[in-house]
């Protein structure tokens, strides 16, 4: 459990980060404060060479807020007192072996009551390292679960264009929202081709309004 000391101390260097951190420090330039902590944990990971044991606590974290129900409610309560988010923090850190880098980062996210955006900001994490390994991610988002053989097709149509440049690695992911329903919502990068039905019925209801 940390001491109170310990945390203003621990919190202190990755403020400093946060407020000196540029995005020109990261691969690509993430928006929302999400993407601002992810960018300031990358920028003090990177300057401290501590980016290998960062990805995997993180990989560790990301794992555990998937496999146990409880924790992101934990995470999302607003009411946690300074006592709680201690043992939050220590639990977590003992848990994905996080080094000094996490730890310090978590306690900042406790301390600034941003613990509810550890998911998001894990996730946009895992953003910058792709980019920093050459990896392109994409999302088809479909209205029901596409199959292997139409991913695969859809992965060699998108790698072949100007989306992705040479000599990246692609990784898609298929995500399922009926509310387009039908069609698909391809996003690579910062790039959306939207051929959603519901894109099309919104298209053809401003078309008839506009006509009115």
């Amino acid at each position: 459990m940390f001491a109170a000391k310990f945390m203003r101390q621990a919190a202190r260097p990755m403020v400093r980060t946060m407020a000196t951190a540029k995005a020109s420090s990261a691969p690509v330039q993430l928006f929302g404060l999400d993407g601002s902590y992810a960018t300031a944990l990358y920028s003090a990971a990177s300057k401290s060479s501590t980016l290998p044991s960062t990805e995997s606590a993180l990989s560790a974290l990301k794992d555990l807020v998937k496999n146990d129900a409880k924790l992101p409610v934990i995470l999302e309560n607003p009411a946690l007192s300074t006592e709680d988010k201690k043992t939050v923090i220590s639990t977590l850190s003992s848990a994905i072996k996080a080094d000094s880098t996490v730890s310090n980062f978590l306690s900042l996210l406790a301390e600034n009551n941003r613990l509810s955006l550890i998911p998001s900001i894990v996730e946009k994490f895992e953003t910058l390292t792709n980019a920093a390994n050459g990896v392109v991610e994409a999302t088809i988002t479909s209205a029901s679960p596409l199959d292997n053989k139409t991913i695969n097709r859809l992965s060699a149509s998108i790698s072949k264009s100007s989306f992705v440049g040479e000599g990246k690695t692609l990784k898609v992911t298929n995500r399922v929202n009926a509310d387009i329903l039908g069609g698909l919502v391809v996003e690579v990068g910062d790039r959306t081709v939207d051929l959603s039905i519901a894109n099309k019925i919104v298209k053809l209801n401003k078309a008839l309004t506009d006509d009115i």
